[in-house]
């Protein structure tokens, strides 16, 4: 099998999801790490890849591939299941900082593939169960649920987080059979508030009055955790954070707002008239913003 990157979430309310929450939804909790996923290639040997690319022993995604190649009890799974792809997150520091001591550096499945589908909770859990493979728990089955009821799940949401330290960043909507409107599977995130506010008085207060497109869509779609995740992720692929890595962090940011917001903001502004130059400043300036330190 060769690299299949797995999908980007959409947030719960959009037209992408539309519909999800019709049946019987399975609500799991969302952790803050990065992306991996773990398959066999076509010659038997355990391969792992980050969200958008294949790692090797040069480029593991923050010790991700070393850690894969350890592990006897995945490449156990994968030879009885060599057509499956496991898609988890690798748990090592972003923005959430109150995960246990013993949570870090761990893999947690949070999704299986095979041939193209994803397979049913139920269908995989007793599996990696077998095999002693972490994986993110089913926190409640809701049957035609709504906005209300996904955000009482937000309060289940304590797996890996130490005792007293709140919750965790949210939850993933998932429903099996489930296809959007445009034909695709899709699940939907749901954020908690306070991890979205974190920086609320950090940003300082809202303005009021007219604001240009391009504010709008830099005040809603490039986020204090969104930065922060892309900090993170960088300084743990360079094992320690440098100024001279300034300009991938303010292109990267810039890069995962074009490439994972674009639709989202053509549908939800009316296909608008956008000045990607002015969009860019204003990316820049609210990176700057956000993590004021490092400038």
């Amino acid at each position: 099998m060769e690299f299949t990157k797995y999908m980007h979430l959409e947030r719960f309310g959009t037209a992408e999801v539309e519909g999800i929450e019709i049946g019987v939804a399975h609500v799991f909790p969302k952790i803050d790490g990065t992306n991996g996923s773990i398959w066999l290639s076509d010659d038997g040997e355990v391969v792992a890849g980050s969200r958008n690319r294949d790692l090797s022993k040069g480029d593991d995604n923050a010790g991700f591939y070393a850690w894969v190649k350890e592990q006897s009890s995945i490449k156990q799974y994968l030879a009885k299941n060599p057509e499956h792809i496991l898609y988890g997150e690798w748990l090592v520091p972003h923005s959430l900082k109150t995960y246990r001591d013993d949570a870090w550096r761990k893999f947690y499945v949070f999704d299986v593939m095979c041939a193209g589908e994803f397979i049913p909770y139920e269908d995989y859990q007793e599996g990696l169960e077998r095999h002693g493979i972490e994986y993110l728990p089913l926190l409640a089955k809701v049957r035609n649920g709504n906005e209300v009821s996904f955000q009482k799940c937000l309060d289940k949401n304590v797996f890996l987080i130490k005792d007293g330290e709140g919750t965790g960043e949210g939850v993933v909507i998932k429903n099996y059979g489930y296809k959007n409107r445009f034909g695709r599977v899709v699940w939907a995130k749901v954020v908690t508030n306070s991890f979205k506010e974190k920086h609320h008085k950090a940003m300082g207060a809202p303005l009021v009055g007219q604001q240009i497109i391009e504010e709008k869509v830099i005040e809603k779609f490039v986020t204090a955790h969104l930065v922060q995740k892309v900090h993170a992720k960088i300084a743990n692929e360079c094992e320690g954070w440098s100024s001279r890595y300034i300009p991938r962090l303010l292109n990267t940011v810039w890069h995962d707002l074009i490439t994972e917001e674009s639709w989202q903001i053509v549908k939800e502004y009316k296909n608008p008239k956008i000045d990607f130059g002015t969009l860019l400043r204003l990316c820049n300036a609210r990176v700057k913003q956000v993590m004021p330190e490092l400038f």
